[in-house]
């Protein structure tokens, strides 16, 4: 008997642990689709992500696969859209159907933005989520006695209001528009003609246009000189990844880093490897760092988010490398290296004769230590 126990135990134990993998997969792809809308209809990015994990499964259920409603919102008399019919409280009850995820997350704020007996919500808080979550059950959203405790529960274990801050920020800040150039791909490397709004590319970040100024910068020529020439001439040119790569580039070029999973220690100093769409807020709270600490640490810009998979250090860089050179590679900034090799960026530039906005380019030599000459960075 108890060994039956234990193996009913471990199956409960086990069927969670998949539940809750479903649940973080699906926030990861969808969080910045419910901060977009967030940004355009006010809806809580809190609450979408909740109520998307609820009403569809985890994005599995058989209503979201067939039709991409993720809110198992029905066709009502004003649908004249694309229909689907599915057992609900009714057998073979109109369904709504999209041609993609993000048209479901639109419809779903504008089903409440639009609806009389929802404008109450909009007065409230938006970081009240469990004050939203309790005016959805009286509006009528839905006829679970339960539904705002489920909704309050999910929101807390998945820490989902760190994107709702995430909108308000970018709202703050003016950041509203989102950049929609990033190329994606066939198989043969030809441009599909997809933009960043298809629901193909869902896990790829939608930059806002505003922060291209920050940690990703567009070049202000068409030239660009090598680290060594800017240098030599001092002259002022904005941080590129290389002359090819800027944020309109087919990320599938960076190789994918093999760091190890929580924290390490790269030249003595702990970092973390994080995913791209990572909210540097939620770092900094679980890790117990003031947030502007955490930004200047890593020499960063006022970002809410990555916008690439990268490295975020834990505490102070080191003031010299492990080693004394680092070679460039193509998809490389003055930045990444400093990340990669553990090294104050201030330093790095010191080392080698350069300033913040100076370029590199593949197979440029940069200095980790004091130079033995008065050369500087060699070619």
């Amino acid at each position: 008997m108890k060994k039956l126990l234990i193996i009913c135990f471990c199956v409960v134990a086990l069927k969670a642990s998949a539940q809750d993998d479903k649940a973080r997969n699906y926030i990861e792809r969808y969080k910045e689709v419910a901060i977009a809308e967030m940004q355009r209809s006010g809806v809580p990015a809190a609450i979408t992500l909740a109520q998307g994990i609820l009403e569809s499964g985890c994005g599995e259920g058989d209503l979201c696969k067939l039709s991409n409603n993720h809110f198992g919102i029905k066709c009502k008399t004003e649908w004249t859209g694309e229909k689907v019919y599915h057992d609900d409280d009714q057998k073979q009850e109109c369904f709504r159907s999209y041609p993609s995820a993000q048209e479901s997350y639109k419809d779903h704020s504008d089903f409440l933005k639009t609806r009389e007996n929802y404008a109450f919500l909009f007065g409230i808080d938006p970081n009240d989520y469990k004050s939203w979550a309790k005016g959805l059950k009286k509006a009528g959203y839905a006829t679970e006695k339960n539904y705002p405790q489920t909704l309050i529960k999910v929101i807390e274990t998945y820490n989902l209001n760190q994107f709702t801050q995430v909108a308000l920020t970018r709202k703050e800040l003016g950041t509203d528009s989102y950049a929609k150039a990033i190329p994606q791909k066939n198989t043969d490397n030809t441009n599909t003609g997809a933009t960043i709004e298809r629901d193909t590319v869902l896990g790829e970040l939608v930059i806002p246009t505003k922060r291209l100024a920050g940690y990703y910068k567009a070049p202000t020529t068409t030239t660009t000189t090598s680290v060594a020439a800017n240098a030599e001439k001092h002259e002022d040119s904005v941080v590129i990844i290389n002359p090819d790569y800027n944020q309109t580039a087919n990320k599938t070029s960076i190789p994918k880093a093999d760091y190890p999973a929580g924290i390490f220690s790269i030249n003595h100093a702990k970092v973390i490897y994080v995913s791209e769409g990572t909210s540097l807020l939620s770092i900094a709270k679980e890790h117990d760092i003031d947030l502007a600490k955490l930004l200047d640490i890593n020499d960063m810009e006022d970002i809410d988010v990555t916008n690439e998979p990268q490295l975020i250090f834990l505490e102070k860089k080191q003031s010299r490398g492990s080693t004394d050179l680092h070679i460039v590679k193509a998809y490389e900034s003055v930045h990444s290296v400093s990340q990669a090799e553990g090294i104050r960026l201030a330093k790095l530039l010191e080392y080698n004769k350069l300033n913040k906005t100076s370029t590199v380019k593949a197979g440029d030599k940069i200095y980790l230590r004091p130079a033995t000459s008065a050369d500087g960075l060699s070619k």
